[in-house]
């Protein structure tokens, strides 16, 4: 399979979506192409809006690199009513450059819910995808990555979306993280295969019968153990696991800022310890990683924090051209067909 390299890749920013839009998209944005211009970046947005932050913060923006929407989405908006009544918001309007083949990928920090549902509906779903699904990438005590999926695409999951999750799952981390064959677990109360629920049982039969290299189950532990490289569970509990995950960083920043508060020797203790951790932990930071791509859509769908700082934009637009030249969706497809479940 060769790569996409025949043609620049074409992303699509939500230049209106977040919280600090359309500052934080422009400023990451044009980083992003100041340090790799092999791609062609389009803002989609407010146009007037755009060029008004370009010249108060005296940025060269060339204005064919806007693409026009009038209307935005925002984070209170109702996810599948907004894209209904608002079809010239800049989030409908990235998607649809996807599906009408004129960008290669979509990026956006705007409503969370309303960019899975614009992905998944008016990109569409890849064959043999019946569910889409977010994963997360958490650090281990190996020194490489943990991917959990899913965490939080959807709430519920059948046995089959586990499975699929799996396979997009396990081409993500070979492509993106370069491991040759991924090991695959599933999340459960106890690594036998009788401990678990009904859903577990069912996707543990498929797992087990599949040409993935399946480790077996996992317990949460095993996350940060990095026992294997992909975790599977329901969308409920992976977006638990992950909330919880994120809430680790708060925790030992407060504790440390308490400590310091106590008197002159714990403060420069506190400094020293703080040093270490932020340079030990900075892979937990989500700017570094940007944003988590929602995998099983016929398109490259990136979704970052609400919050995201330029640092964000700037590494989620970078994945996503990452994601175009090791043609992921074209593998993503091949691998559906060629892990078939033994019968």
């Amino acid at each position: 399979m060769i790569e996409n390299k025949q043609k620049k890749c074409r992303i699509a920013v939500d230049a209106m979506g977040g919280d600090y839009a359309p500052k934080h998209e422009i400023l990451g944005a044009l980083d992003a192409f100041q340090q790799d211009s092999s791609f062609e970046l389009i803002l989609v947005g407010d146009k007037e809006k755009i060029l008004k932050v370009a010249r108060l913060e005296n940025l060269q923006l060339n204005e064919e690199m806007i693409y026009h929407a009038s209307q935005v989405i925002d984070m209170h908006d109702k996810p599948t009513e907004a894209i209904k009544s608002k079809q010239d918001s800049s989030l409908v309007v990235g998607a649809k450059l996807v599906r009408e083949e004129k960008a290669d990928a979509f990026v956006s920090a705007g409503n969370t819910g309303a960019m899975m549902a614009a992905s998944t509906l008016i990109m569409g779903r890849i064959e043999g995808v019946g569910r889409p699904t977010i994963g997360a990438s958490f650090p281990t005590i190996k020194n490489k990555f943990c991917l959990l999926f899913d965490v939080g695409a959807s709430v519920d999951s059948k046995p089959q979306h586990l499975f699929e999750y799996s396979i997009l799952g396990t081409i993500f981390a070979k492509e993106i993280f370069g491991i040759e064959s991924p090991s695959v677990g599933l999340l459960s109360v106890g690594e036998e295969e009788s401990k678990g629920n009904e859903l577990t049982f069912a996707a543990y039969k498929l797992l087990k019968n599949s040409k993935l290299n399946f480790h077996g189950n996992v317990e949460g532990r095993d996350i940060l153990k990095g026992t294997v490289d992909v975790v599977l569970c329901d969308g409920f509990t992976g977006n638990i696991v992950l909330k919880f995950g994120e809430s680790i960083m708060t925790l030992l920043r407060t504790r440390i800022r308490n400590y310091a508060d106590q008197g002159i020797i714990n403060k420069l203790k506190a400094l020293v310890v703080k040093s270490v951790l932020k340079t030990t932990l900075k892979d937990m930071d989500y700017q570094t990683h940007g944003g988590v791509p929602l995998l099983g859509v016929n398109g490259i769908s990136i979704i970052g924090h609400g919050s995201s700082s330029p640092l964000a934009i700037k590494n989620m637009i970078l994945r996503a051209k990452e994601m175009y030249e090791k043609n992921l969706i074209q593998k993503f497809e091949d691998a559906l067909k060629t892990y078939a479940v033994s019968k």
